[in-house]
């Protein structure tokens, strides 16, 4: 008998249940007319109290969503705009649309976040905004980074994009800063197919964003097609948020799952006997939300470019795995931004040791096991 192919593991995919589908398809049949905000109105409302804030807007992306509320907090041309080097693009793409400056800063050896006394020395009068990223779920030093802000009177941004399920302290993330973001991509713990959420707690952001999302019409105008304003399209669909309702009604199980992917990997790494190697790390008094289990092989100083290695590996036996973020001031539009000395950065070093590693809903222990064996066979 010829034997079965196996399957192919994806680094990451959704839980989709007859849920998601039946609030899908009611959208989709009746979520028209006066109905066509249901949805959207009931995501919002059980987002905001998951996430415990008083304000939440529905939007087409994470980077929307960041675009919307940077531009309220009046960020422009020439002003800065302080993030880590370690990011995907979509964080800085805002900053770059509305004329103003990344400023990149290196990033913690074991949380991969921003560091904040780095923070604090790029700090000059032309700086409106720190971005803090909680990078992979793991989680930025709030506290630290909060204390700057309210020293130098700027705004904290959250990019919880990666984020859900991860607590600081009591306080989830997105939570926290002046505004959050959150994306709801495929890729995500939860999903709407594309989509993200702008909250806050301040009520006067609120209003400003609640307006520039929908073409700068302010929800008191009563004259129809009357923008006060030139806003942005940046909304989420009735059907996308059905499916989001869906989502947030399990979120605490998808949660759950992908922390146990993580504690799995762990366990198998330990018992393959893989040394020198760290995983996601879990602060004092936090909990991380483990959207994607990442795990850096060796010392980072060293550069061993284990990752393209590994990829090389296992790609041909049907495991996909992703690569760290490369630092944003390697890439072609902010080459201009590269520090002086990258090699001492740990954005710089960190990569060429650093695997994303299949995460997806669903993964079965066999798997793990499987791609655990053939980490092991590359590496020990």
């Amino acid at each position: 008998m010829t034997a079965q192919p196996l399957r192919r593991i994806p680094y990451t995919k959704p839980s989709i249940t007859d849920l998601e589908v039946q609030y899908a398809t009611d959208a989709a049949r009746n979520g028209w007319g006066e109905h066509c905000y249901d949805y959207i109105i009931r995501f919002e409302e059980a987002f905001k109290a998951h996430l415990g804030v008083k304000y939440a807007i529905a939007t087409s992306s994470c980077t929307g969503a960041l675009h919307m509320g940077m531009h309220a907090l009046g960020i422009g041309s020439g002003d800065e705009v302080i993030l880590a080097d370690t990011n995907w693009i979509a964080t800085a793409a805002p900053i770059v649309h509305l004329g103003a400056n990344p400023v990149f800063v290196d990033i913690l050896p074991d949380s991969w976040c921003l560091d904040p006394e780095q923070v604090e020395e790029a700090i000059t009068p032309k700086t409106k905004a720190i971005i803090a990223v909680h990078l992979y779920g793991n989680l930025c030093d709030m506290n630290a980074l909060l204390a700057i802000g309210e020293r130098h009177g700027i705004p904290v941004i959250e990019d919880a994009a990666e984020a859900i399920g991860s607590i600081y302290h009591g306080q989830r993330a997105g939570s926290m800063g002046r505004f959050g973001a959150f994306s709801f991509h495929g890729t995500k713990t939860i999903t709407t197919g594309e989509g993200g959420m702008f909250v806050t707690n301040d009520p006067e952001l609120y209003e400003q964003v609640l307006t520039l999302s929908n073409h700068g019409r302010a929800r008191n105008q009563t004259k129809q097609f009357w923008p006060d304003v030139v806003g942005f399209k940046y909304k989420m669909s009735n059907i996308q948020a059905a499916i989001g309702c869906a989502q947030i009604e399990r979120v605490n199980e998808l949660i759950k799952e992908k922390q146990d992917i993580l504690e799995r990997y762990k366990k198998k790494f330990k018992e393959f006997q893989i040394g020198n190697y760290c995983f996601n790390k879990r602060e004092e008094n936090c909990e991380i939300g483990a959207w994607m289990t990442n795990v850096v092989i060796g010392h980072p100083s060293l550069n061993s470019m284990i990752s393209e290695s590994l990829q090389e590996h296992l790609k041909p036996l049907g495991i996909d795995v992703r690569p760290f973020f490369y630092p944003l001031s390697s890439v072609q539009p902010f080459q201009h931004l590269k520090p002086q000395n990258p090699t001492q950065w740990w954005s710089y070093k960190i990569p060429p040791s650093a695997i994303n590693l299949p995460c997806a809903h669903g993964i079965l222990s066999q798997e793990i096991d499987r791609i655990t064996s053939c980490i092991a066979s590359v590496v020990n």
